[in-house]
């Protein structure tokens, strides 16, 4: 993903690459060398090297458990992070990043990078035909062999993958998760540690329930990465195969399986690019991004609620994994000032809506000065 990200950021005309921070200088600087980036200085210190440079923000592309402690270096020296996701391993993490964001004054956004695809966002766009939507689901059957620390994770599946398509379901509903009943397993030819397939089903907010089905290690007829959807509501039914258009059928409005014309924007960046434009976009507009924190953090709450619910074999309730969190985070953090800020919540499901209002308008004051 590093080596993505280096092209993705010289490809663009909103920024420059300035530095190269990772813990294997050598490695750094193999990757620059292979883009014609020789001149790019590299460096073991975030901080340091980001001074030296004169850094505006940061892209954190670190594996998962380094992004805490490196959004919180970047955040305390005064930058703005767009981080891959998740934002941190667990919630409690994501909790502390999420107060860390409002002490700083920093926007921290995460690119969960397929909410930008325009056949998705045409999706969206024309989901009210449907009228009130009953049931999503999502198939998503792929047999990558990545190597590396994927093949050795926990709940592979779950952790890694499964975040991206829970997030495009709250994207596409509008709602928020309240409950999730789910069972994971690895099937006996799996060459994953972890447990590399699983079901969940989780209600929303209005009564919608999404019924997540996948495996990492199923060859054959493989889906996109985007996965299989399907989406039925009071009107009819939309699928999408997580590439191209999608196909409606609006029985009570007479239209018979077709295409409903695009409403999304043609031109727009996709993946990491949509994700690096809407990042750069904020910073200039003050405008929230989809992405910020405080409203990603339900899409990784969703994952752990998933976990625990494997786990323990029953069904698991979001608020109840949120503030068990919180209590976690408070017991945990070591700056004084999150801390504080922590303990401020006088909620927390509540507290994450309200707070990403108070972000929005310290964006937009941070984005005119």
């Amino acid at each position: 993903m590093g080596k993505k990200w280096i092209s993705v950021l010289t490809a663009s005309a909103d920024v420059e690459l300035v530095g190269l921070v990772d813990l294997n200088l050598s490695a750094a600087e193999a990757a620059l060398h292979e883009a014609g980036l020789d001149h790019v200085p590299t460096g073991t210190n975030l901080t340091d090297l980001a001074r030296a440079t004169g850094a505006q923000a940061v892209v954190n592309v670190t594996v998962p458990a380094a992004h805490h402690p490196t959004n919180m270096e970047a955040l305390f020296g005064g930058l703005p992070v767009l981080c891959e996701k998740p934002v941190a391993p667990t919630v409690s993490q994501g909790l502390s990043l999420v107060a860390a964001s409002e002490v700083t004054g920093q926007l921290l956004m995460i690119s969960q990078s397929r909410r930008y695809y325009r056949t998705l966002a045409a999706l969206k766009n024309n989901l009210s035909s449907l009228g009130e939507v009953g049931i999503v689901t999502t198939e998503f059957f792929k047999a990558p062999h990545f190597g590396g620390f994927r093949e050795e994770m926990e709940h592979v599946l779950l952790i890694d993958m499964a975040i991206h398509a829970f997030d495009v379901a709250r994207y596409l509903l509008g709602q928020e998760p309240v409950s999730v009943y789910c069972e994971e397993y690895n099937p006996s030819w799996s060459w994953y540690a972890g447990d590399a397939a699983t079901t969940a089903v989780f209600e929303f907010s209005n009564g919608a329930r999404f019924v997540f089905t996948g495996s990492w290690c199923s060859a054959g007829h493989e889906t996109s990465w985007n996965g299989s959807w399907r989406i039925s509501g009071a009107h009819g039914t939309a699928r999408w195969d997580g590439e191209n258009e999608a196909s409606f059928e609006l029985v009570d409005q007479g239209q018979d399986d077709s295409f409903l014309p695009p409403n999304g924007d043609t031109a727009s960046p996709e993946e990491i690019a949509g994700s690096l434009a809407e990042f750069v976009s904020s910073l200039r507009s003050g405008i929230l991004p989809s992405g910020e924190v405080h409203g990603n953090i339900l899409s990784l709450a969703m994952v752990e609620a998933a976990v625990q619910s494997s786990e323990r074999g029953e069904r698991v309730s979001l608020d109840q994994v949120l503030s068990a969190a919180r209590a976690t985070a408070l017991s945990e953090e070591s700056i004084p000032v999150v801390k504080e800020a922590l303990s401020d919540w006088p909620s927390d499901r509540h507290t994450l809506a309200s707070l990403a209002e108070y972000a929005a308008s310290a964006l937009t004051h941070s984005a005119q000065h």
